[in-house]
């Protein structure tokens, strides 16, 4: 970086001494100078370290021409934005436009007028200062949105770790099985996404909202009573009927700071999603709504297959959990009644990959050690 107040470079390419010697002295008071002799050792100037503000070039060199060192100067990024004039005795009017054409900011002909030059000269300083000045301005506005972006990333992160969290902490299940989920969801997303029927919706943007939003899908169960939400045993008919509001009272909440944000946004609408319709069925039997087929959200059959299968393998107090392979049989039974077929299908594809997860968060070594193939 030079130093502030220093005065502005000019980089002199030309092969005869007496065009260097005179503008070398035509710059002197104003200016430092570098000098290159012919095109390849202008390009390495160029390109160093300290860099000149601009370049006056000459046309008509042995090796390179001018116009070869523009285009190569203009070609490559870390001296595009030098500017480039050049200075030469060719005089015609194609002349002139070629080297505008390649990239030059300005044309002056032999024999020069020193005044001429320096007024060219400080004109182009003057707009590098401004385009430079500008460019400065939009990196720094491009990274502090970068920042922004990312600060309103890791703050979603953090509002739905602390509210799967907080249901966490009223529910028998773990947290692992709000990691399980959230990477069967993934695993399975990544699976179907190359089907004619999804991959509008399943983009990567989608599928990484989807994976993070996840964690919600029991939020509502922050609402039900204690005495059914740890209930070591079968619900009654009326316990179970309250404990179906989960899914509504979950998408109420999420609804509800929605709505004080004043606006929707994707990872709050598939949260919504999620919570209210993962316990639909593809036949129309689940709730709370009794959806059927493709009137269930994609987000929610995701999650209903992955939470089911996550409920079969997973050890409650009331109740041992399922080897991998009959937790498998039960999802293929399920096929075109429960479960969308499609999702079926790709999970019978990738149920070592489930296995994996069920694996590698598992609630304890002995659960662990179940779902290893083999076991």
């Amino acid at each position: 970086m030079k130093p502030l107040n220093s005065k502005p470079t000019i980089l002199v390419v030309d092969d005869t001494p007496d065009n260097i010697d005179l503008l070398r002295a035509v710059l002197e008071d104003d200016y430092r100078t570098k000098i290159a002799v012919n095109g390849e050792r202008a390009l390495k100037i160029a390109a160093g370290s300290d860099q000149p503000d601009l370049i006056l070039l000459d046309i008509m060199m042995p090796g390179m021409s001018g116009y070869d060192v523009c285009r190569a100067l203009k070609a490559d990024p870390a001296t595009v934005n030098i500017p480039v004039i050049f200075v030469t005795a060719m005089s015609e009017v194609a002349d002139e436009q070629l080297g505008l054409a390649l990239g030059a900011v300005d044309y002056i002909t032999k024999p020069i007028s020193a005044p001429l030059v320096l007024a060219r000269i400080k004109t182009q300083l003057g707009m590098k200062r401004m385009q430079d000045f500008l460019r400065d301005q939009n990196h720094y506005l491009e990274s502090e949105v970068e920042r922004r972006v990312r600060e309103v990333a890791a703050l979603q992160d953090v509002t739905i770790h602390a509210m799967a969290s907080l249901a966490e902490t009223r529910d028998s299940e773990t947290g692992n099985h709000i990691r399980r989920t959230s990477f069967y969801l993934k695993a399975l997303a990544e699976q179907v996404r190359h089907l004619p029927r999804f991959r509008d919706f399943l983009t990567d943007k989608n599928i990484e909202l989807l994976f993070k939003t996840a964690p919600l899908h029991d939020i509502g169960k922050v609402g039900i009573p204690d005495h059914i939400l740890l209930k070591p045993g079968r619900f009654e008919p009326h316990e179970m009927a309250i404990m179906k509001t989960h899914t509504t009272l979950g998408r109420d909440a999420i609804l509800a700071a929605e709505r004080e944000l004043g606006i929707e946004v994707d990872f709050l609408k598939h949260a919504k999603e999620i919570a209210y319709s993962h316990h639909e069925k593809w036949d129309g039997s689940g709730y709370p709504l009794g959806l059927a087929g493709e009137q269930i959200p994609i987000s929610a059959r995701l999650m209903a297959l992955a939470d089911v299968y996550d409920a079969l393998i997973s050890s409650r107090i009331y109740k041992d959990g399922m080897r991998h392979e009959e937790a498998v049989k039960i999802i293929a039974q399920g096929r075109g009644t429960h479960f969308d077929a499609d999702m079926v299908d790709a999970f019978l594809l990738i149920q070592e990959q489930f296995r994996a997860i069920a694996s590698r968060y598992a609630d304890g070594v002995r659960e662990a050690a179940a779902f290893s193939p083999g076991s």
